[in-house]
């Protein structure tokens, strides 16, 4: 599959779905055109509906609708779509476990010239806290077109972190998509790498910057950031003993905090978080961004070597040795 548009993918799989199940509506306020979805009314007139700018009220229509056996999608630019909405969201959908997905577009950094007050650095963080509520970041269309069949299967809310543009395709024809389990696009020995979205791309450049110091990184794919499938991540950390995250998103409440949970608990170990180091978004082309906000395969690869080089100071091997020890006795205490 070429490189396309993430908004056309998803509009496509809607149409697609649309066809062979009556239950799916699909809701904008305002911005069908912008999120691709337009098309959708010429088809189902009767299934595609535009509040017009009412968000709050698109999430309160969403939530009554799934409440009568309805599939709801709701899309808008991703601060429109939690931030703003966060109160309906909470109550009528997550709350009452309504069967909505709700789609925010332009997530992070991606926002470019909408700048600041349109760039969502903490939506993962809001609805991450809130219960019943599943985040879905794809990675790229091959991704997206078999993830959107298993959001539409599942009974409950999914919010979808959409990049709306084309974007280069980390996976090919082969794929498997599975909605709860990581994917482990290479192994490594030396340092492991959690990347969501955008910064998947990103981080296979960083791999290549590794390799050439003779740092052999493992890179998985967190698409599903809640619920995260820790399994996979302790697999992994296990496996290298140093950790990083990559995120287009704030490092509080989002990929980076999620990974640390599960490693607190389970395999402490060294950890460094590549993202937006809890600051506001500005003004700019996606280039400059990674740059201004260190979230480029050079700060990856500077990130890495960090984490491995505090793996090897001999100083703190007793006391990460003795971390390890006391979260294998807990889980052996969980598990008996």
């Amino acid at each position: 599959m070429a490189n396309q548009e993430m908004r056309a993918v998803l509009a496509d799989q809607l149409l697609e779905l649309m066809a062979v199940n009556d239950k799916i509506v699909v809701i904008d306020a305002d911005l069908a055109r912008a999120n691709g979805t337009l098309k959708i009314r010429d088809t189902y007139p009767d299934r595609a509906f535009d509040v017009g700018i009412a968000e709050q009220n698109m999430a309160s229509v969403a939530a009554g609708m799934a409440s009568y056996g309805f599939i709801p999608f709701i899309g808008s630019f991703t601060p429109f779509a939690t931030r703003r909405i966060c109160d309906q969201v909470t109550v009528s959908i997550s709350y009452a476990k309504s069967n909505v997905k709700i789609i925010g577009s332009d997530p992070g950094i991606t926002a470019e010239l909408n700048g600041g007050t349109h760039m969502s650095v903490e939506d993962i963080g809001v609805l991450r806290s809130n219960p019943n509520m599943v985040i879905f970041e794809p990675v790229d269309a091959i991704q997206l077109e078999q993830a959107v069949p298993q959001i539409v299967g599942y009974d409950g809310p999914v919010y979808i972190r959409l990049f709306r543009k084309a974007i280069e395709n980390v996976f090919g024809p082969g794929y498997r998509f599975g909605l709860f389990q990581a994917d482990v696009i290479r192994e490594g020995t030396d340092v492991s790498l959690f990347a969501s979205g955008i910064m998947v791309q990103e981080s296979k450049k960083a791999l290549e910057l590794l390799d050439a110091e003779g740092i052999h990184a493992e890179l998985v794919n967190i698409h599903t950031i809640k619920p995260i499938d820790a399994d996979a991540v302790v697999a992994s950390a296990r496996k290298t003993g140093a950790v990083v995250t990559c995120e287009n998103h704030n490092v509080v409440g989002g990929l980076g905090s999620a990974v640390a949970e599960v490693l607190a608990e389970r395999y402490p170990c060294y950890i460094r978080r590549v993202g937006i180091q809890d600051r506001f978004g500005q003004v700019g082309r996606l280039p400059f961004l990674k740059e201004e906000y260190h979230m480029t395969a050079r700060d990856i690869a500077e990130a890495a070597k960090e984490a491995v080089a505090l793996k090897r100071k001999p100083e703190r091997d007793n006391l990460l040795n003795c971390s390890r020890t006391h979260s294998d006795h807990s889980e052996s205490g969980l598990k008996s």
